[in-house]
């Protein structure tokens, strides 16, 4: 069942595994966005338990 147009791989500068699955694409974009806002919250925490010492 080879359903893919492509027929070799010579001469692909690149290729992507995920690029026909939008489930794929929107778990792997959910995923890049609550790192980053998780990574956000975690820095404010950090920096506001750090520096409240000091006022």
């Amino acid at each position: 069942m080879n359903a893919s147009p492509i027929t070799t791989w010579e001469g692909a500068e690149a290729y992507f595994t995920f690029a026909d699955s939008p489930t794929a694409m929107m778990i792997i974009l959910s995923l890049s966005i609550a790192a980053t806002i998780g990574t956000i919250i975690a820095t404010i925490k950090h920096e506001n338990d750090t520096f409240i010492d000091y006022k």
